[in-house]
């Protein structure tokens, strides 16, 4: 199993740690006026056992949030239904969500705040990335700061990945997000998998089922054991969680211009091979500018999301330094 060195930082209302291993962020309390201490961020349960030693190293010790350059991952897919194919052999990087995301970070000093860079490989169109991690003076608040170094002119799906604990009741997780239309997942994302596959819906709280009838993924977890991914579209840059069980709300806010969908993970207990073992409940909140997790192949191809006037891949000119910034905050859902 990969070894992953890790720092902490506290501040007046919470303490916040980050990994090497794929930049990740760590367990991160805050702290709500009234004292209660919150831990909103998923850590899988497979992170201290024998079986994560041959897992990728994306998985190894998969937690809080961490950015993918690039995101997704591509594979031998023929096209479908208006969604074009991808190839597995000659990506610009074979990585599950980037080489970022499974390899080692180095720390960097800085003031007030916890810093990562990583050097990519030549010849990666990506030469490096770095990235801060600082809590908001007075707040139980973080904010991110992402720096991506492009070594050679490249158009890339890019997205950030963060990964929230769910309540055990169904439905006491509440989400409040605006969105233009929503598209569901073009083919299986797991044999348990629920959606009907391929759909692009005005209504995100009323997503078609395989069997029949409609869902609502606004209240989680789900009934239904299940792995699916919902890509919200023509998002304004703003999520809200509200954790019914435990009152509090993690508000997330990110720059729409730069990743303008939101792509939803539910990993609702519906995978049941190893580490997976039909016990994983989490849920990622990612905004994106890509074609789901399709990797490089359909995301810079035309396809039914970028159709629809919003890029699913950012260009990238040779030399330049992309900076994007966001924020995660939490906040009792009521004074008591």
């Amino acid at each position: 199993m990969a070894s992953s060195s890790a720092r902490s930082l506290a501040w007046s209302h919470g303490t916040v740690t980050l990994e090497t291993l794929g930049g990740m962020l760590g367990p991160t309390l805050f702290v709500l006026p009234n004292g209660r201490q919150i831990a909103p961020f998923h850590i899988a349960p497979w992170f201290d056992r024998d079986e994560a030693k041959d897992l990728p190293g994306i998985l190894q010790r998969l937690r809080g949030e961490w950015p993918c350059v690039p995101f997704g991952i591509s594979s031998d897919r023929p096209a479908k239904n208006g969604w074009p194919a991808s190839v597995a052999a000659g990506q610009v990087d074979p990585n599950p969500h980037g080489y970022s995301s499974n390899h080692q970070w180095d720390w960097l000093e800085a003031a007030d705040a916890l810093a990562l860079s990583i050097d990519y490989p030549a010849p990666h169109p990506i030469s490096r990335l770095e990235r801060w991690v600082t809590p908001v003076p007075g707040r139980p608040a973080l904010d991110f700061h992402l720096k991506i170094h492009v070594r050679t002119t490249c158009t890339l799906p890019i997205g950030l990945h963060p990964t929230f604990r769910l309540p055990g009741a169904p439905g006491a997780m509440q989400l409040e997000i605006t969105a233009t239309a929503a598209a569901t997942f073009p083919g299986l994302v797991d044999t348990s998998s629920v959606f009907a596959q391929g759909q692009i819906i005005a209504d995100w709280h009323k997503v078609p089922l395989a069997d029949g009838g409609t869902l609502d993924p606004s209240r989680l977890p789900l009934q239904h054991r299940t792995e699916d991914l919902l890509q919200l579209l023509g998002t304004v840059g703003m999520a809200s969680l509200r954790n019914h069980a435990e009152n509090y709300r993690v508000t997330l806010e990110w720059n729409s211009e730069h990743l303008p969908d939101l792509l939803l993970w539910i990993s609702n207990r519906g995978r049941r091979h190893t580490p997976w073992n039909g016990r994983h409940l989490a849920l990622g909140v990612e905004p994106v500018c890509s074609a789901f997790d399709l990797g490089c192949d359909i995301s810079t191809a035309p396809n039914p999301i970028n159709k629809r006037g919003k890029p699913t891949a950012h260009a990238f000119h040779a030399g330049e330094v992309f900076e994007t910034r966001y924020q995660i905050s939490v906040d009792p859902l009521d004074a008591s």
